[in-house]
């Protein structure tokens, strides 16, 4: 499981892929360095109502899980790889920041452990 805080700056509707699975898309902004990184998670199911209470410019913590999956097309063609980011918590933080142009970093972090001093100072933009 993964964490990050942000500042939620796009919140998709929800959108019914098949009779029997829903997603919710929505972007969150981590400040945390010199380059901004907007980043897509995507809630399913039941867990698509938890941004109904969530509004662009609020602070949040998605808690979240690293997905992978494979696909090949029908014709035989190469096969392909989609990596998702599936939240399964948003909790809303204290401050609403949307007028804010100077937000508080935002962190990344695996849980039980941390970025070592190295890896938080990183500010290349890859």
């Amino acid at each position: 499981m993964f964490e990050l805080n942000g500042i939620v700056k796009v919140k998709k509707d929800e959108q019914k892929v098949s009779d029997s699975f829903k997603k919710r898309e929505f972007v969150v902004t981590d400040n945390s360095s010199n380059y901004p990184q907007h980043i897509q998670f995507q809630l399913t199911q039941e867990r698509c109502r938890l941004l109904d209470e969530i509004n662009v410019g609020d602070q949040v913590k998605v808690s979240f899980f690293i997905r992978g999956r494979e696909w090949q097309g029908k014709d035989g063609g190469g096969v392909k790889y989609f990596t998702s980011l599936d939240a399964w918590r948003v909790e809303r933080g204290s401050k609403d920041y949307s007028q804010d142009s100077q937000a508080a970093p935002a962190s990344l972090s695996e849980s039980g452990g941390s970025l070592s001093n190295a890896e938080e100072n990183d500010d290349l933009p890859f």
